[in-house]
Order: structure tokens, then C-alpha cells, then sequence
């Protein structure tokens, strides 16, 4: 061998891996010792992804998280954080608030403030103080990335074979990494209606609705999820007329009794609601006003009525079919288009593990994701052997009256232990917060389904009120470890709250009894 080859090869080995261009590639080549560039690499820097990153790093592992949005249909961008931070959880409840808001301004009146006439609400003030809050969220990711030593890219991952990972950039450029295990954590995308004509030529999503720069005046809602409901609440809060298009039923897997109490109480709030209707086309006018033709399966008769703006809200598809999957062997469900997962987040490949939303089974909640990451990136780096305990998880929706919730619902109850083995309790409250307001309280519940026999397990709480989240946390907490209805009971409740109700419930359906809660 002479010398300029040795010098050349001992410079190879020197590094660990070198970079190689051919035409418009840059392929990172993996060194000859049979290690890889990472111990780690992440596809998709949302809640789950970055919180799985986060944690192995601080448990001494080489990681990666690549991470890229493709625009929305309507061109809508946003940065690192994924669905919650900045098209989801984040800015959602943030317009929410600006709703309730708009509610307190009302109370307010009867409370002694004295507020001139006329009140009004400006969307791009709004907008433009929750999108800086959402980039300074982006910023503050990138920045712990940093400071964790997380390798970010802001590129397009997908599997070229069980421990290669290729990413590509806006422009084109593909680079090559190598991991001992690859995490996929990629979460879903709002889907659009593509058999209905003008759908997404002229529609948005979530995607955008918190994007938009002017206010997205009367608004069609199609759907019945609580995304759906969400944004149709606080459209109607800060004054814009809304009107949901439901097919079938609302909230659609939640207890279908608080389902109704949420969508009476949106009704009597202003939202107008089109039950048993399906949507035909969607034609721009000359105006420039959308008119929707739908079909109403009740009377069999076609409608039209001509709206600002239509929001598709008919559910989310997982970010799975660029990933090259079917490359290496990844088993997904060919009807759902979500990973096949196990107890451990383990997929049908031994070293590619999938959480969050694309996980087949998964709750689509932000929470779950960053608790099923973290343990995750414990296992990998063989610091525990804890598996994510997907059962009595509590969400809220957050409607204008608040549904929030943990364990079963009482159709669930029933199904699984039959209507005689289970026992429900319930109360119609109202909050004291209502009372100089003179606000209608006719939709505040507390439903508590229990076990009939024995000490009267705890199988599901059930709130609708102010404050629903706050309210469930602690509760969530009770449930898991296992709480009975003599528990609950023998709590002492903080007076004067809504969360005290849950301490008194005594009433029971099967009784009969009215179960309107009476005095202080």
C-alpha cells in the first residue's frame, strides 16, 4: 500500500463517519467499526418526540430528533413543537380563554363594574399575542435541544432500512444517519373530506384557524369532535356567527349523556348546530362567500346557506406514509394507517419502537405522548423497566361549558360489568360564580359510575362546570389509586367550589330521586 493511500485510510478512520457527495446527495457513510452515528434518532419533534429525545440525552444517550412540517393545504407553517404547541392544545385554550373572557365581561355587569357599551372583540390582536406565544414556545424548544446536547435537523425523516434513517431537506438535500434504535413519533394531520367537491379548495383546518391573520367571520364547522366543538365554542365567544354540521352524534367515544349536556349548553351560548346533515359540495361565489349544499338525512331534502369560511374538523390521519414503513417491515394497520404497537411501544421491527398518536390503540392526548416518551428513553438506556399505563387517563374538552373526565363512561360501564353490577351516582349543581351573574346552570353535572357490589369502586368521574380540568386533575389521581365511593364520600370538600360536588353526590339513577343539589 503506499503512502498516499495509508495516509488517506488513516484519515478515514480517524473520523467517525465522513460525508460523501454525489450529484444532489450528501450521504453520511457509516464508519467500518459497525457503530452507529447515534444511539438515538427521533422522527417527529413534537410533544412526545421531544420529550423522548430530552430524556435520553439527560440519561447519557447519543440522540437525534428530526423534525419537518409540511405546509397545510392553505400554506400554513409553523415551528418546532408539533401539534399541541402550535396548532392544538397551546392556542386553543388560549382562544378559549378569550372566549370566557368575553363571558366575564357579561358577569361583570351584574357584579358592579361599570362597562361602556359597545364591547367588541379584535381577532388580529388576538392573533397576533397567542402566534408570538406560540413562537417563543418554538424558540424555547430549540434552545433546550441545545442545552440538553440534542442533535436537531429540520428535515423529513423516513426508514431506509432498520437502523438507517434518511432525512431530506425543503430543498432537496438528503443526508444519511445511523441509530441503535429509532423512535417514531410523527403524531397525525387533520384530514379533508377529499370525496366532496371544493373541500379543500376552499375549506381550512385546525391547522389554520389559529394562523389566520383576520377574523374568520361566519363559519361552517363540519363534524362533531371535540376539535370540532372546541373551535365552534370559541368562534361563537368572540362573536363570530358558527354553525357545527354534525352527521351523527357528538363527541363520539365520551359519555353520550355529557356529550348532549355540552352541545345543549353551546346551543343556548349561540352555537348553531345542523344535526343529521352531511355536507355535498362547496362553491366559492362571485362574492367571494362560501355556499355549502349539504344533504339532510332527517328529511331527505337538499339545503344551502353561504358562509366566510368552512372548518373541516372529521379527524386526524397519522403521519405514516412517508416514513418508508413497508421498507423494513414495520406492520401498520391497513384500515387505521397507525403502527402496530406493543405494551412497550415496540413495533413488528426489534429496534424501531412508535408512541403517540400514530400508535394503534393510543389516546391522541398530548399527555400521554410525553409520559410514554420519557419512559421510553428510560428503557432504551436500560434505567427501568416501567411500561405507560394507558388506563383512567383524564382529558377535558374545552367547550364554553367545560366537559372533563376520567375512567369510563357509563356506556362502557355498562358494557363491560352490565347496567346491574354498576351504580351511578349524579347531581345537577349550579356554581356559586352563577348565581349573582344569574347565568343558567342547567347544564352543570357530576355523574359518578361505580361498581354496585362490594366497596363501590370508582370506574368513571364525569364533570361539566368551570373550570373542568382543574377540577378533574386530582380526581384522576384518586381513581388510580383505586378509590371507592366510601373515599369519595369521606373527603372533605373546599367550600364554596364546583370540585366540592364530587365529595357529596348521594342521588342515584336507579333511584329516581331528583338529583338537583339544593342549599349552600
Amino acid at each position: 500500500m503506499g503512502p498516499l493511500i495509508q495516509n488517506n485510510m488513516a484519515a478515514f478512520f480517524k473520523s467517525r463517519h465522513r460525508w460523501k457527495r454525489t450529484s444532489c446527495f450528501t450521504i453520511l457513510t457509516r464508519n467500518l467499526t459497525g457503530k452507529y452515528d447515534y444511539d438515538l434518532v427521533v422522527i417527529g419533534g413534537g410533544s412526545g418526540g421531544l420529550a423522548c429525545s430530552k430524556e435520553a440525552a439527560l440519561l447519557g444517550q447519543k440522540v437525534a430528533v428530526l423534525d419537518y412540517v409540511e405546509p397545510s393545504a392553505k400554506g400554513t407553517r409553523w415551528g418546532l413543537g408539533g401539534t399541541c404547541v402550535n396548532v392544538g392544545c397551546i392556542p386553543k385554550k388560549l382562544m378559549h380563554q378569550a372566549a370566557l373572557l368575553g363571558t366575564a365581561v357579561k358577569d361583570a355587569r351584574k357584579y358592579g363594574w361599570k362597562i361602556k357599551d359597545p364591547v367588541s372583540h379584535d381577532w388580529e390582536t388576538m392573533a397576533e399575542a397567542v402566534q408570538n406565544h406560540v413562537r417563543s414556545l418554538n424558540w424555547g424548544h430549540r434552545v433546550q435541544l441545545q442545552d440538553k446536547k440534542v442533535k436537531y435537523l429540520n428535515v423529513k425523516g423516513s426508514l431506509l432500512d432498520e437502523h438507517t434513517v434518511r432525512g431530506m431537506t425543503k430543498s432537496g438535500k438528503e443526508s444519511f444517519l445511523t441509530a441503535k434504535n429509532i423512535v417514531i413519533a410523527t403524531g397525525g394531520r387533520p384530514k379533508y373530506p377529499t370525496h366532496i367537491p371544493g373541500a379543500m379548495e376552499h375549506g381550512i383546518t385546525s391547522d389554520d384557524i389559529f394562523w389566520l391573520k383576520e377574523a374568520p367571520g361566519k363559519t361552517l364547522v363540519v363534524g362533531a369532535s371535540y376539535v370540532a366543538l372546541e373551535c365552534a365554542g370559541f368562534l361563537t365567544g368572540i362573536g363570530q356567527d358558527t354553525k357545527v354540521m354534525v352527521r351523527s352524534i357528538a363527541l363520539r367515544g365520551f359519555d353520550q349523556q355529557m356529550a348532549g349536556l355540552v352541545t345543549d349548553h353551546m346551543q343556548a351560548y349561540g352555537t348553531r348546530f345542523a344535526w343529521g346533515c352531511v355536507p355535498q359540495r362547496v362553491d366559492k361565489l362571485p362574492s367571494g362567500a362560501l355556499q355549502v349544499t349539504w344533504a339532510d338525512t332527517r328529511t331527505g331534502k337538499e339545503e344551502t346557506d353561504s358562509f366566510d369560511s368552512v372548518l373541516w374538523a372529521v379527524g386526524r390521519a397519522p403521519e405514516t406514509k412517508a416514513l418508508g414503513l413497508d421498507k423494513v417491515g414495520v406492520e401498520v394497520n391497513r384500515e387505521t394507517g397507525k403502527i402496530v404497537v406493543g405494551a412497550d411501544e415496540s413495533t413488528s421491527v426489534s429496534n424501531i419502537y412508535a408512541f403517540g398518536d400514530i400508535g394503534e390503540g393510543r389516546p391522541e392526548l398530548t399527555p400521554t405522548a410525553v409520559k410514554a416518551g420519557r419512559l421510553l428513553a428510560r428503557r432504551l438506556a436500560g434505567q427501568s423497566t416501567q411500561l405507560m399505563d394507558y388506563d383512567n387517563v383524564a382529558t377535558t374538552v374545552f367547550t364554553p361549558l367545560e366537559y372533563s373526565c376520567v375512567g369510563l363512561s357509563e356506556e362502557e360501564a355498562v358494557g363491560r360489568h352490565g347496567q346491574d353490577a354498576i351504580e351511578v351516582y349524579h347531581a345537577f349543581y349550579k356554581p356559586l360564580e352563577f348565581t349573582v351573574a344569574e347565568r343558567d346552570a342547567s347544564q352543570c353535572y357530576i355523574k359518578v359510575v361505580c361498581e354496585r357490589g362490594g366497596e363501590q369502586r370508582i370506574l368513571g368521574l364525569h364533570y361539566t362546570g368551570p373550570n373542568a380540568g382543574e377540577v378533574m386533575q386530582g380526581f384522576s389521581l384518586a381513581l388510580r389509586c383505586g378509590a371507592t365511593l366510601s373515599h369519595l364520600k369521606e373527603t372533605v370538600g373546599i367550600h364554596p367550589t364546583c370540585a366540592e360536588e364530587l365529595t357529596k353526590v348521594s342521588i342515584t339513577k336507579r333511584s329516581g330521586l331528583d338529583a338537583t343539589v339544593t342549599g349552600c
